[in-house]
């Protein structure tokens, strides 16, 4: 088929846009778990409660993460079926309306719900971002483009830190900040142009969105199952080592004054860092997978200082856990590559719900590490973490080396 010629740069509006869209979405992402302590507080739940704390964030995080999960199928299938931009206007129409609505709530359960919908909302953005990104820009800058798009964006993370404290920590604030920042994103999509390659397959007869394809036809199942398992590592350092970074430290070496959220915003201000380097490692190598296995690398180091007699203050802590978030900041080409596996018309259903599904198995792998590992066998905090990170591990490098190169692959196709 013939299709407009992709030749727009790197620095085009599609791809600032994109980068803004994917900011505000980790802002919101994160922000529950840097303002989660004194927002439940807000509501009445009492801090000493550990156990009324526990089951309240977990209530919440857990309805966020739903929303993601339903939100990755939704917003992926819309993608192929009624555009990019449809996606990119309607995901962020929602995660505004739900951010200022969190500002409102009066209870656990309306939090829950708020962050419910805006996971839903949140899904779609950096699936839809990504995949108009890949198809707009020509294969020999598309690696960048996608990369700039996550590193930027993954600074979210660290406006929100300080969003919460330049507000003098009025979490209810933070929430309608974030609300404002998606109206003004609304406004700046308006001239961003749409995909040359969905206009052209739009006008065939072919199938578009249909999320049951994954699933019958065995190399198309395998191709998706490994993109999403080449991704787990991401959850499992920010999840569970990042998060919980103060239990860690107390068991690690006695006393310690972690910030949980403090933690986060080092973690992703490197993985941002490390999601502009992977894009100009892969440029260098010609090759995702390269690029890939060198920070899988950087990951297992990481993973040794963390367990090691060398996180044994706090300041080892925050510096490991820096170090850890930019070892992860393959982001980026993990998605990009989920989006070059498959054919324009089920190009976004793959960009969309295959990172929706790692952030999807935050539960599982907490299943593992807290209710199988420490409550069923007791084992400690340090020995659940070593063996949980082993087995990410192990599965994400056994999905690594069954998957397929797709730097210099032609995008302009579909599948049958």
């Amino acid at each position: 088929m013939t299709l407009q010629k992709n030749n727009q740069s790197i620095f085009s509006l599609a791809v600032v846009v994109a980068a803004l869209g994917y900011f505000v979405d980790i802002y919101d992402l994160l922000l529950f778990t840097i303002v989660r302590e004194p927002s439940l507080e807000g509501l009445g739940v009492i801090l000493k409660d550990k156990d009324a704390v526990l089951a309240a964030s977990t209530k919440i995080i857990n309805w966020q993460m739903l929303g993601l999960l339903i939100g990755g199928v939704l917003w992926g299938v819309l993608g192929d079926k009624k555009g990019r931009l449809s996606v990119l206007f309607g995901s962020i129409a929602l995660y505004s309306v739900a951010n200022f609505f969190t500002g409102y709530v009066q209870t656990v359960p309306q939090y829950a719900m708020a962050r419910f919908i805006a996971g839903i909302g949140l899904a779609g953005e950096l699936g839809a971002g990504i995949t108009l990104v890949s198809e707009l820009l020509p294969k020999n800058k598309r690696g960048i483009g996608t990369s700039l798009v996550a590193g930027i964006g993954l600074f979210g993370a660290v406006a929100a830190y300080y969003t919460f404290q330049f507000t003098d920590k009025d979490w209810r604030l933070c929430y309608k900040i974030g609300g404002a920042l998606g109206v003004v994103l609304l406004l700046l999509r308006i001239s961003v142009a749409e995909s040359g390659m969905f206009k052209s397959v739009k006008e065939q007869n072919v199938q578009r969105g249909n999320f049951f394809m994954f699933f019958t036809n065995k190399a198309r199942f395998k191709k998706y199952a490994l993109a999403i398992l080449i991704g787990l590592p991401t959850w499992f350092v920010i999840g569970v080592l990042v998060n919980l970074s103060n239990r860690f430290g107390t068991e690690f070496y006695g006393e310690s004054k972690i910030e949980s959220g403090k933690a986060i915003m080092y973690a992703y201000a490197a993985i941002a860092v490390g999601d502009i380097l992977v894009g100009l490692l892969s440029q260098y190598y010609k090759s995702r997978k390269k690029a890939l296995l060198t920070f899988y690398l950087l990951t297992v180091a990481g993973l040794i200082l963390f367990f090691s007699g060398v996180n044994s203050n706090d300041t080892a802590m925050y510096a490991i856990c820096a170090f850890l978030g930019f070892s992860t900041g393959f982001w980026a080409i993990f998605v990009t590559m989920g989006a070059e596996q498959f054919g324009t018309n089920l190009r976004a259903t793959a960009a969309t719900t295959i990172p929706n599904v790692v952030r999807g198995a935050l539960p599982l792998i907490n299943l593992l590490f807290l209710d199988v590992l420490q409550n069923m066998f007791h084992f400690n905090l340090w020995t659940s973490g070593v063996i949980t990170g082993a087995i990410v591990m192990a599965i994400t490098l056994i999905a690594f080396y069954f998957t397929e190169e797709t730097f210099h692959k032609d995008l302009n196709y579909i599948e049958e």
